[in-house]
């Protein structure tokens, strides 16, 4: 039994707890934790009513899992892979209590939570924190605002976040309802990639030769690959369930699939065969009903589905599948499976209703992302920017640097991969951005960043003969409450490829995306009435992607591919928001025990 369904064990049973909660005032932090994470065993959506604090105990540690027949020591979080899901309503204050026992120093974000005025609690490493060293606590403070759905938390620090990773369940604020048909039931789809070796090990090993990473041994479902790999199936014609996922359905009902791609490089491709699903969440905010036979994300999205088990008694394969976009790339070409089973059904055969789509499928990628509208209602309206107060072109891809003295890399002609945003190269410093910037130390980063490309070109036509960036810690300032608009232009500098950007701290809207160069006329083809809101965009392979976004949460906001190898070669920049006026437009100062370098 899940959370969720525990949670729907005894309403009058959780509102005991809360009024237990209220005269405790001299319980530890420990035991108010415990008993607070109880709540959440009892309370779904409605529960509660009023806004709570929810306590989560994180001890990040190493695990033994054994995967394709190969077992191998990995890092989790209380011994879960995936690790454990928040479950929280809109409006609620989370703590989340992190000690790290693991050998590796580590921070956690918690992707897609807007942190308002509480940028110490964003995560990532060297930007909002310095890392937790092994035998070190930090607890993790933020409160839900004005966002509800789906989102996920994972490591920041490396390659980590490969299996530091899990769900966030953010359910609408007491006694309002989910805007579409209310589901039977809810479940949580985490989509990923498996390697046999240590993560930390592959982006070393990249690192140093400078060449592409080892590619993922296998896709997952829930942390498990499915029945296509070697050693995942039996060989009598059933599914070694010890590497499949498996959801079992009833007939006749409606259920919520809350889907993650936690993946480090890939996006993917997910469908239920037979099964049509309807988008009505995409990264913490509501949209137009949209139905398709299959949905895509990039790394860091989170799409909330309707499926509908109106279909024959039988069992079907959910799958995902990879999307690549960059040409002449080794990928992982085999499918993950998991399995719906139907209530009632004995034949051990499983229904695969389709090819699985080419994995240059750009048309359908592009379908899918210009189909999705936000719900814009009476009671969820969208404030889409209209008009723009300071305006960016932030050129995104990959370039080449010297080969180290001594060495052979395995680069393009012997050189270095490298990446950049408007041709920098983001040099994180050996002590956090934001401590830098609060505490007025000199010579951490520059505020600097250009607004626009330094040295333009055709973008997505000939490369230009010089692709090795610059280098540094660099910041573009964002006057507080001003409307900001940027626009990511794809380049073709050691080829062209879809870029998945994640910028921290806010959630923005999409209001335009294409091919080519982005240019004058673009802006007249922009949807500023329902568009929709990500925290993530797909940047198009050899285009661009327009999003806006009120500037109004003071601090340092990290935006970066979220490809993981793109983020290890420097395809990130700054984002600093001084404070507005007063303490609710200022950010405090850190908690006392932020972690110190």
């Amino acid at each position: 039994m899940d959370l969720y369904e525990q949670s729907k064990i005894s309403k009058r049973a959780g509102e005991g707890i809360v009024r237990s909660l209220r005269s405790a005032e001299l319980m530890s932090r420990h035991a108010i934790g415990n008993l607070l994470l109880a709540i959440t065993l009892f309370c779904s959506a409605g529960c509660l009513d009023a806004s709570v604090t929810r306590v989560y105990n994180f001890t990040v540690q190493p695990l033994s899992v054994t995967r394709l027949c190969k077992t191998k020591s990995l890092v989790a979080v209380n011994g879960m892979f995936p690790g454990p899901t928040l479950y929280a309503n809109e409006g609620d204050r989370v703590i989340v209590n992190v000690t790290n026992t693991a050998e590796y120093n580590i921070t956690i974000h918690w992707h897609g939570i807007r942190q308002l005025l509480s940028a110490w609690s964003d995560g990532p490493v060297y930007v909002t924190q310095c890392p937790m060293q092994t035998g070190q606590s930090f607890v993790y403070n933020f409160t839900l605002t004005k966002q509800r759905g789906t989102l996920l938390w994972h490591a920041h620090a490396t390659w980590l976040r490969g299996t530091v990773y899990g769900a966030i369940v953010i359910f609408p604020e007491y006694g309002t309802p989910y805007p579409f048909k209310a589901p039977d039931e809810e479940h949580v789809i985490i989509l990923g990639e498996w390697w046999y070796a240590n993560v930390e090990e592959v982006e070393t090993t990249a690192l140093l030769s400078g060449g592409p990473p080892a590619i993922a041994n296998a896709y997952t479902i829930n942390g498990l690959p499915g029945p296509l790999y070697n050693c995942s199936y039996t060989g009598t014609g059933n599914v070694n369930t010890s590497d499949t996922y498996v959801l079992k359905v009833a007939a006749k009902k409606t259920y919520l699939l809350r889907v993650i791609n936690a993946g480090l490089n890939t996006d993917l491709f997910f469908s239920v065969s037979n099964h049509k699903l309807t988008v009505v969440e995409i990264d913490g905010d509501y949209t137009k009903p949209y139905t398709t036979d299959k949905i895509v994300l990039t790394p860091g999205q989170t799409t909330n589905v309707l499926l509908s088990t109106d279909q024959l008694a039988a069992s079907y394969y959910m799958w995902a599948s990879p999307y690549i976009s960059a040409q002449n790339v080794s990928f992982q070409k085999i499918q993950t499976l998991a399995l719906l089973e139907y209530e009632g059904f004995t034949t051990s055969a499983a229904v695969l209703s389709s090819a699985f789509p080419a994995a240059n499928d750009t048309n359908s990628v592009t379908t899918f992302s210009t189909s999705l509208r936000s719900l814009d209602n009476s009671v969820y309206p969208e404030d889409v920017p209209q008009t723009v107060d300071r305006s960016l072109l932030i050129t995104v891809g990959l370039g080449i640097k010297p080969c180290d003295e001594n060495h052979i890399c395995q680069g393009p002609n012997r050189t270095k991969f490298t990446a950049s945003m408007n041709n920098f190269t983001l040099v994180l410093p050996d002590v956090a951005v934001l401590q830098a910037y609060f505490f007025n130390i000199a010579g951490v980063f520059t505020r600097d960043f250009p607004d626009n490309p330094l040295f333009p070109f055709n973008y997505t036509g000939n490369p230009p003969a010089n692709q090795t960036p610059g280098r540094g810690t660099k910041a573009t300032v964002l006057p507080f409450n001003s409307n900001v608009q940027i626009v990511f232009q794809d380049t073709s500098i050691q080829g062209i490829e879809s870029h998945p950007i994640h910028l921290h701290g806010f959630s923005f809207y999409i209001v335009g995306q294409g091919f080519g160069n982005f240019n004058s006329s673009s802006p007249a083809s922009f949807n500023l009435v329902d568009p929709p809101k990500r925290n993530t965009i797909g940047v198009p392979v050899g285009g661009w992607a327009a999003i806006r976004f009120k500037a109004d949460n003071p601090g340092i906001w990290l935006v970066h591919c979220h490809l993981e190898i793109h983020t290890s070669w420097g395809l990130s920049a700054l984002f600093l928001v001084p404070d507005g006026v007063g303490p609710s437009q200022s950010l405090p100062p850190p908690p006392a025990d932020l972690p110190q370098c």
